[in-house]
């Protein structure tokens, strides 16, 4: 087995964009004065001639991107997610993803998990901005070695790429030695066939946690790992629903839009079940410890298991 990493995965994002950038010259790293927090003051230590601090301007930092791009380079531009995404959208749609320009575009502290920087920081409708924009591919990994894959193969992919990173330093849950990350592939974490428990990002994790408890009560439930939410994996989505009859997700996101819409959108098309949208219930987040937040909203295991067993019942 891999090794048990507790990392953040914006850590980890800005340890991958080091690792690439050692190969392909082409990598340039912007952010909005926030390196520190992003952590792309990785990169900017050991390549500063490749990094550009566009300050509190997130509109013209993806414009500036977009250039970079035009030219050939290929810009990773990071941000709070609520920046990245809420301030900076227009240039996003227009600039990037209608000329289906090559930028990557990070958006970090997402999630009511931001902790104590409160409603106003805590980005829950950055998915659901991305999702909706033609040309963007939209990731949300769950840990760092999910990170580490996700960032590149944004740099393979040739076009537009929305990536989430989060705040919170979580344990790693893809510890096996043969883990190979795939665009738009999901990941079956654990078999069973009374329900499957659909999760992105850091709440994967304690999915898997609640199924082994949900087992020892006799509960078999399959738990599916989608990092990629556009394009998703609908194969695997509808042989869960054949197969379970029942599917519950779970997001640190509002389920407006979110993953929990994504999942709806093909199952209701392709096969049509049971199915439950565990999140955040359209509503903004508040200050406080980012674990307590987690327990409050019910994206830990014991509240995952009450949200099953509810919806068994």
């Amino acid at each position: 087995m891999a090794e048990l990493v507790v990392k953040a995965t914006r850590e980890s994002f800005g340890e991958a964009l080091c690792e690439l950038a050692k190969t392909n010259k082409d990598i340039v790293v912007l952010d909005a004065d926030l390196a520190a927090a992003t952590k792309t003051s990785i990169f900017k230590k050991e390549y500063p001639d490749r990094f550009f601090d566009c300050g509190i301007a997130e509109g013209n930092m993806m414009g500036v991107a977009a250039g970079l791009a035009s030219c050939g380079k290929i810009p990773f531009a990071a941000s709070f997610a609520m920046f990245a995404t809420g301030r900076a959208f227009e240039q996003i749609r227009n600039s990037i993803a209608y000329p289906k320009l090559n930028v990557k575009i990070a958006g970090s502290h997402a999630g009511i998990s931001t902790g104590e920087d409160g409603a106003t920081h805590q980005c829950l409708e950055d998915i659901a901005i991305m999702r909706a924009i033609p040309n963007m591919t939209v990731i949300n990994p769950a840990d760092h070695y999910e990170m580490l894959g996700a960032v590149k193969a944004a740099l393979e992919l040739d076009g537009p790429v929305y990536l989430r990173l989060g705040r919170l330093a979580v344990p790693s849950v893809n510890n096996n030695d043969d883990y190979k990350f795939e665009l738009g592939k999901g990941v079956t974490l654990r078999d069973g066939d009374d329900v499957t428990i659909v999760a992105t990002g850091l709440v994967v994790r304690e999915a898997v946690l609640a199924a082994d408890e949900l087992k020892k009560e006799g509960i078999n439930a399959r738990v599916i790992n989608i990092h990629t939410i556009k394009p998703i994996d609908e194969d695997i989505l509808i042989k869960a629903a054949k197969e379970t009859g029942k599917i519950i997700t779970f997001e640190e996101h509002n389920v407006i839009g979110g993953l929990g819409d994504a999942v709806a959108s093909v199952v209701s098309q392709k096969c049509p079940v049971l199915l439950k949208k565990c999140g955040v219930q359209d509503k903004f987040g508040y200050s406080g410890p980012a674990k307590e937040l987690l327990e409050i909203f019910g994206f830990t295991a014991p509240g995952i298991v009450k949200e099953v067993k509810s919806f068994l019942a």
